[in-house]
């Protein structure tokens, strides 16, 4: 039988978005709201922690927390053209440049490429979600 596990993680990160035509140009920050579904099948492997377990559910906080959480938490993501983004480098220490407009569906494909490797072999990822405000979040389908 296959199921699906979600693990769900919260965050603080500012970005702007240079292109668009609104507010969102300016740098601004949100509460992000993260999850990563998993699929699998429990595994029977009897005499193992994991008997049961499509996946352990601290693996995936621990993969997230390391590749997500601990980078983008409270940093700022630009895009890496521009001459905003390198006189900003002095005032943050987390300043991460990217080669993409930082929406939050091309954050979330980001993501897909920066957790994918790291389940190889234990649990497919099924899919992604993100959320930036309350009323606004993407999905990415795997």
């Amino acid at each position: 039988m296959k199921m699906l596990l979600t693990k769900r993680f919260t965050f603080e990160m500012a970005h702007a978005l240079p292109d668009y035509n609104g507010k969102c140009s300016n740098i601004h920050g949100h509460s992000y709201h993260f999850e990563i579904t998993v699929e699998g099948e429990p595994m029977k492997a009897p005499g193992t922690s994991e008997n049961g377990m499509v996946i352990d559910f601290g693996r995936i906080k621990d993969v997230v927390n390391g590749t997500i959480i601990a980078v983008f938490d409270h940093a700022l993501v630009l895009p890496r053209t521009g001459e905003n983004a390198v006189n900003l480098e002095p005032y943050s220490a987390k300043l991460i440049l990217v080669d993409f407009q930082p929406t939050t569906e091309n954050l979330l494909i980001h993501f897909s490429q920066l957790l994918q490797p790291k389940f190889q072999g234990e649990a497919k990822i099924h899919s992604l979600r993100l959320s930036e405000t309350e009323t606004s979040t993407a999905e990415l389908i795997l």
